[in-house]
Formats: structure tokens, C-alpha cells, sequence
């Protein structure tokens, strides 16, 4: 110890510290307050990470940094839990025309501009069901889904349906080249109202990876973390996830750690503001 060899006032003048600070011992923060509160944030959102979970605190009003809400997860050992499971959905075997891929590389810097689609199955108590889902990449806002008993076209057709009945068309609607896409009345649909037509390649799933995220969210945060006992009940609840959580309440990294609601609402108020100025 340096006390030992020299006296605390000498050594404290050599080297310029008050010697207060020498006899000092920093108090430690009582975390049992946001313990709790990192519980509760993990107990919604099992799937959220260090940094969403601090984003979700300092939207409760919490005045913390993500070094800190990461220290506390590892102590608390809360890990982001994940469970996947895998069923075919996607059919490309068929003779339907294919479509080029035109979002690659493409900027995407409006709401409308493209549209992703994919399916995915849930499995009930004693059967399986299949959801459809259509999101605009830009805001990831969902713009159309649909439950159904199968595979077939309607599937998807029917949440392209629902989703062109409440907003505008997309420039562009992206998918896979399953055949519940190909099939002539889901594109007879999208050419009617003057849509292009994109697809991934056979085999290149990451090619779609809007839809490939935004499906893996909706297992992990919903599908895997729920018992339907039947149809009605996997619809009632898959709607509430769909229209309520993800769109109202779940946050994204992706948009500066906003909803898809408050990102397009802010986004159109800049764009009204912008057209006020000029």
C-alpha cells in the first residue's frame, strides 16, 4: 500500500488529489428498483435484447444507459429467448411466370413504395393453420394479413385483398416464388392496379429477408409463445399480436426505437412541414 511507505497527506500533494478522495468509497447504486422494472420489460417482450429493453425503460421515463440494463440482464442471467420451428410453405415448383428481383439494392424512403410478403404456419392443439402476411418495408408496418386451413392461393390472396381495401397501392410488391404468389389471380390482382412485380430467386430466401424478419418475429414474439386451441382462438389472438402489439406497441431498432405507428406519423408530419416551408 502506498499509506505504507508514504503519509497519505504527502502522497495525495505529489500527486494533486484532494485528500478526501483518498478516504472516499463510492456508493453503489440500489438497482432493486430497476431490476424490477428490467423483469417486467423482459416478461412482455421475451425476445428483446439488452438495447431494446433499455429503450423500452427510457420510454418509461427511466434515465438509463444500455451498459448498465446489460450489466444487470447478465447478473440477473436474462437471456433474449428464441424457439424455432420449421414447416414448409413455400412451393416453387409450378408453371406460373416468374418475376425479376427489383428491390435489391433498391433505397426505400416512403411508405407505399414496396410491399414484402410471406407465409408461415401455426400449429393449433391438433392441426395446423397457415398466416399470410403483407408489410410495407419502409414504416414495417403490417398492411394486410390472413389465417387460413390451407395452402392455397386464397391465402394469400385474401391479405393482399384486405390490405389494398385500406391503404394505397405499393409501387412495388416483393415475395418468394411460391406458387401462392405466381398464380394468376394473386398477380392479375396486383396488375390491375398498375403494381410491379418482384421476386426472389429459387432458393434465396435472404432475398426476401424483410418478410424473413418480420415472420421470425411474429413465431418468436407471438406463434411460439402461445397455445391456440383452435382456429378462432389462433385468429383472435394472431390479430391482437398483428394489429395491436406489433403495430402500437412493439418497438424496432431499425426505427430509431419506435413503433411502425409513431414512425410513419412522424414521418408524414415532416413531410407536411417540409411542404409548408416551401
Amino acid at each position: 500500500m502506498l499509506s505504507q511507505d508514504y503519509p497519505v497527506t504527502l502522497a495525495c500533494e505529489l500527486l494533486d488529489c484532494p485528500r478526501s478522495s483518498y478516504y472516499h468509497q463510492p456508493e453503489q447504486p440500489d438497482d432493486t428498483e430497476l431490476e424490477v422494472a428490467i423483469r417486467a420489460v423482459v416478461a412482455e417482450w421475451p425476445t428483446y435484447g439488452y438495447r431494446r429493453v433499455t429503450a423500452q425503460l427510457r420510454r418509461q421515463e427511466w434515465t438509463v444507459n444500455h451498459k448498465r440494463v446489460q450489466r444487470l440482464m447478465r447478473s440477473m442471467d436474462i437471456q433474449a429467448k428464441t424457439k424455432r420451428k420449421k414447416r414448409r410453405t413455400t412451393k416453387s415448383e409450378h408453371d406460373f411466370p416468374r418475376y425479376p428481383n427489383l428491390v435489391q439494392d433498391l433505397e426505400i424512403v416512403r411508405p407505399e413504395q414496396v410491399w414484402v410478403s410471406d407465409i408461415t404456419y401455426v400449429r393449433l392443439l391438433n392441426d395446423f393453420v397457415y398466416l399470410a402476411v403483407i408489410m410495407d418495408v419502409f414504416a414495417r408496418g403490417i398492411r394486410g394479413w390472413h389465417l387460413g386451413r390451407g395452402l392455397d392461393h386464397t391465402l394469400t390472396l385474401t391479405a393482399l385483398q384486405r390490405a389494398l381495401a385500406k391503404h394505397p397501392a405499393p409501387e412495388i410488391h416483393h415475395s418468394d416464388q411460391g406458387v401462392q404468389y405466381a398464380a394468376t389471380a394473386y398477380t392479375q390482382v396486383l396488375q390491375d392496379v398498375n403494381v410491379q412485380i418482384s421476386m426472389a430467386d429459387v432458393g434465396a430466401a435472404w432475398q426476401n429477408g424483410y418478410a424473413e424478419r418480420l415472420i421470425r418475429t411474429i413465431k418468436e414474439e407471438e406463434v411460439d409463445l402461445s397455445e391456440y386451441l383452435d382456429y378462432n382462438d389462433a385468429y383472435r389472438q394472431l390479430g391482437r399480436f398483428l394489429d395491436d402489439v406489433y403495430m402500437h406497441k412493439r418497438i424496432h431498432s431499425s426505427l430509431g426505437y419506435l413503433t411502425p405507428t409513431e414512425f410513419e406519423e412522424q414521418w408524414r408530419k415532416e413531410q407536411a412541414l417540409a411542404l409548408e416551408l416551401n
